[in-house]
């Protein structure tokens, strides 16, 4: 078999259990506060979000040029770096995974790039204009989450001010199925990127392809995987997100899900490959913070967002490293 086709279905294979590991992990972002809030049972909002995120994963592929061809020179994208990346962005988002911490996979793969191309290449290779942009929206995306939350449900009770607490939910525990379901597309138009983003680079170093575009089977594969891993559930970190930090009800889970999406779905769009996990998380701190400042979990926040801080410099490590022991086999 030809060695260029074996790297790629190495490369593919890897980026396969990656993004299976997104949809574990990041599962928790389209569903946690469905579950929480008891609109849906577990099951059902796994199998939504699965549904959704496949859906997503067809309406843009501008996040997967910011991965494959957007933080390194194209002919810098070879296979070794991609292995490596994968390798540190993997065993990030599985420790994560296993251990219930909602991290950001998106930020393991870019972590996972960042040290593989540093090892390969040095500082010097990359375009430090678009990881400026990226890092922008690393900081400002939790923000706008936080802001957008927080006004869109005291929008909602000034609006409904007359109405009864208990109507009020009944009516946005029917309307979070649509939240949820803008969620998972948003989620899926972002994080399903990823993998496309590195197996499209990787047919494009082998020679199969002559331009960076995604073919279709790529972004049919990518979804699907997702798929799977969302609908294997990651319930650990359902749990945190949704019921360690704060307590949810439907028009609360409408509102945090609601402006997640919205800032989710612009920055696709704009090819901001953000953290999805980050923007609902503050979602949900600032829904919380409506009711009264102390009703967040801000030791759980605390620990979610040391969980952050570390997975880009954690990858990055990991994938040095790799990039470090197959350059000296290969």
């Amino acid at each position: 078999m030809d060695s260029a086709l074996v790297l790629v279905i190495v490369i593919t294979f890897l980026a396969a259990i990656y993004n299976f590991y997104n949809g574990a992990n990041d599962c928790a972002n389209s569903i946690a506060t469905t579950v929480s809030s008891r609109v849906l049972t577990p099951t059902k909002a796994i199998m939504l979000a699965a549904f959704f995120n496949t859906i997503g994963a067809f309406i843009s592929t501008e996040v997967a040029k910011t991965i494959g061809k957007g933080f390194l020179p194209e002919s810098h994208m070879t296979s070794a770096v991609l292995i490596s990346a994968m390798i540190g962005a993997i065993a990030w988002s599985a420790f994560a995974t296993h251990t219930g911490l909602p991290v950001s996979i998106t930020h393991s793969i870019i972590g996972g790039i960042f040290g593989a191309g540093a090892a390969a290449y040095g500082l010097g290779a990359f375009k430090w204009q678009v990881f400026k942009k990226v890092i922008v929206a690393m900081f400002t995306s939790p923000v706008m989450g936080f802001i957008v939350g927080l006004l869109m449900l005291a929008a909602i009770f000034w609006f409904f001010r007359k109405g009864h607490l208990a109507i009020l939910n009944k009516v946005f525990g029917k309307l979070q199925l649509l939240s949820a379901s803008f969620m998972a597309l948003s989620h899926g138009m972002n994080d399903t990127q990823n993998a496309m983003g590195v197996i499209t680079a990787s047919l494009l170093a082998g020679g199969f392809i002559g331009a960076f575009e995604v073919p279709v089977w790529v972004i049919l594969f990518s979804s699907v995987i997702m798929g799977l891993g969302t609908f294997y559930g990651g319930k650990k970190v359902i749990k945190t997100m949704g019921m360690k930090m704060t307590k949810i009800r439907p028009v609360e889970g409408f509102a945090a899900e609601t402006a997640a999406s919205v800032v989710i779905f612009i920055s696709s769009l704009l090819g901001l490959p953000i953290s999805t996990t980050h923007v609902i998380s503050t979602s949900i701190m600032g829904v919380g913070s409506v009711k009264r400042f102390s009703a967040v979990r801000w030791g759980v926040a605390r620990e979610v967002i040391i969980a952050w801080v570390v997975t880009i410099p954690a990858a990055a490590l990991v994938s040095a490293l790799s990039y470090w022991l197959i350059d000296r086999l290969i």
